[in-house]
């Protein structure tokens, strides 16, 4: 069987699974229905936002399916309804199996991570925050564990030494999305041969979700370890730290870009360093940090320059 005459279900939400989409539907496969979130209340005046998945779909003539819970009978109604040969899940939520094992051949799912490491929610952070060089997507077919069912195929990536998850995230979206039609193609050949995924989690990295106390700089760590860090979460969550100012409440800032340098003399970890013009150095426990670019609470995002020309007062500040 050709790959293009399955009949397709998708099931995903952000931008990272709109690739994927999008080479489906350019390639000529039959995307017979598009599963996404509920519109959502958001900016001001909390106007419903669409998920990026929904977006594409309408713009490109895809029957939309937006339930609130994934075991609701009419929703299931809905989806048999479109008597899918296979389900693609990208970025979405977990599925129940009265779901993912309604399609003909099952649901892959792609994730952005070489199974069995980083399993969960956050794999592209997880990998750069703990310093790996080499990272890549995973196609899997779906079962009751999470990120657990047998792999169909894999693509690497190198991670780049100055790639922020932002960098990487695009890099994984693309490759992704090209493993994608290839594993539709095997699927609907009949010479995938999934292979299962080691039963022991013993020596794996998890990659779970990302809370804002998990993203607060430790000054203690050795330079290159926090630089890691906060690329790891450039641009989004982003790194911070509490400001510590003399006669003022701490200022919380979020740092986005920074190069390792050399100790600051006698600088305990988390001391600053600075001309008050072009550079901003922070002790660490091994080395120094430069903050290039950050954003204060309440400004704008902006390199270390500029926002030293709006803060005289850094001479008396430390991390």
């Amino acid at each position: 069987m050709d790959g293009k005459s399955l009949r397709i279900v998708f099931m995903g939400t952000p931008d990272f699974a709109v690739e994927s989409l999008r080479s489906l539907v350019d390639g000529g496969y039959n995307v017979v229905g598009v599963v996404t979130s509920t519109d959502k209340p958001a900016g001001r005046g909390l106007k419903l936002q669409q998920s990026a998945v929904k977006r594409y779909a309408v713009e490109t003539g895809l029957p939309v399916l937006q339930p609130e819970r994934l075991k609701d009978p009419e929703f299931l109604q809905e989806l048999a309804a479109l008597n899918a040969d296979l389900g693609i899940v990208i970025a979405f939520r977990m599925l129940p199996e009265v779901v993912w094992a309604q399609p003909k051949l099952g649901t892959f799912n792609l994730h952005a991570s070489l199974l069995p490491q980083y399993r969960g929610a956050a794999p592209i952070n997880r990998a750069i925050m703990n310093g790996e060089t080499m990272t890549g997507v995973t196609t899997f077919m779906l079962n009751s564990e999470i990120d657990k069912g047998a792999v169909i195929g894999r693509s690497e990536v190198e991670i780049a030494s100055d790639d922020t998850a932002g960098t990487l995230h695009d890099k994984l979206m693309t490759v992704g999305a090209k493993l994608v039609l290839e594993t539709v193609d095997r699927l609907a050949a009949g010479n995938a041969v999934p292979m299962e995924q080691p039963v022991s989690d013993e020596g794996l990295k998890p990659a779970p979700k990302i809370f804002k106390e998990d993203c607060r700089i430790d000054w203690n760590s050795d330079a290159r370890s926090i630089y890691d860090f906060v690329r790891g979460l450039s641009p989004y969550p982003a790194a911070w730290s509490a400001l510590k100012r003399d006669d003022h409440d701490d200022l919380q800032v979020k740092v986005y870009r920074t190069s390792v340098g050399k100790p600051i003399s006698g600088g305990r970890p988390g001391a600053i360093e600075s001309d008050g013009k072009t550079y901003l150095a922070v002790a660490c426990g091994d080395g120094a940090l430069f903050i290039e670019e950050l954003q204060a609470a309440g400004k704008k995002r902006m390199g270390i320059e500029e926002f030293l020309r709006g803060f005289k007062e850094i001479g008396g500040c430390n991390f």
